[in-house]
């Protein structure tokens, strides 16, 4: 049996409590430490934020827990298991899904179908079934077109289900991201500084669909530079500085770190916007 697949027994009592546990997560590009040993949990419950300065090191910590970069040291525990330089696609199918700061959506196919091309992980059919037509084929089919309409209609996208997605604003685009990764039922749903672009009723709207997605029991991890989000969302903030953790707590205990408040370059209106 592989280190992947072992229950790691070094964490007993925390495995009910806690979705992802980070432990002393390295990553070196040659001489560049852009992720330096770093150690936090993720709870199964609520949203869990990486704020920090530009060049903190959050991208690359995001990528090295989605498996896209290997990590030069430490480890990551997905529910107690071991996933530690697991490939995206083995990741994934863990349950572990994301989302990137630049939307790619297939822009040509209609909203809809780039939710349904989301449901892959969880359908048999190949092409075969698609050219046979067999019952259960037929019903699975029926399963993710309704399990489609029910994602648009959470994030307030049904109306524009036959669109192309080509045509919906960048705000709604951000959106049918979110709703395209939630039809691969994640258990822990990674958004990469989701309010990117958005103006203030977007990142409102945003806002509320995440507050929701995490009451409706998955658990969030993001990256946000949008303090205003991160504030009205999070349960849990962990701050990076030049790669280390340099603050972890509540919002209201983080914003108030002399330590935080310094990496912002000294300007505690940022944390409190």
């Amino acid at each position: 049996m592989t280190r992947h697949s072992n229950r790691t027994a070094a964490e007993p009592g925390t495995i009910h409590e806690t979705r992802l546990s980070v432990r002393t997560l390295t990553k070196r590009f040659g001489g560049l430490v852009a992720v330096d040993a770093v150690t936090f949990d993720v709870a199964r419950a609520g949203v869990t934020a990486v704020i920090g300065p530009n060049g903190a090191g959050k991208t690359t910590l995001f990528n090295t827990i989605a498996g896209a970069f290997p990590p030069t040291d430490g480890r990551v525990l997905f529910e107690g298991d071991d996933i530690t330089g697991l490939p995206p696609e083995r990741v994934a199918a863990r349950g572990l899904i994301r989302t990137f700061q630049l939307v790619q959506l297939f822009q040509n196919l209609s909203v809809k179908e780039n939710v349904k091309v989301g449901r892959h992980l969880h359908t048999r059919g190949g092409l075969l079934a698609a050219l046979l037509r067999p019952g259960w084929a037929r019903r699975e089919e029926a399963g993710v077109e309704q399990r489609a309409r029910e994602l648009l209609a959470f994030v307030g996208l049904d109306h524009r289900a036959e669109l192309p997605a080509s045509v919906l604003p960048y705000g709604q685009q951000r959106l049918l991201e979110i709703a395209r990764a939630m039809a691969a039922e994640p258990k822990l749903l990674l958004l990469d500084e989701p309010a990117a672009g958005l103006n203030a009723d977007e990142t409102r709207r945003l806002a509320e669909v995440i507050r929701r997605i995490a009451d409706d029991g998955t658990t969030v991890l993001l990256i946000e530079h949008d303090m205003t989000l991160v504030m009205n969302t999070a349960d849990s903030v962990v701050v990076l500085d030049f790669g280390r953790k340099i603050s972890e707590g509540t919002p209201d205990a983080v914003r108030a770190d002399p330590a935080v408040i310094e990496a912002y370059l000294g300007s505690p209106e940022t944390l409190h916007a």
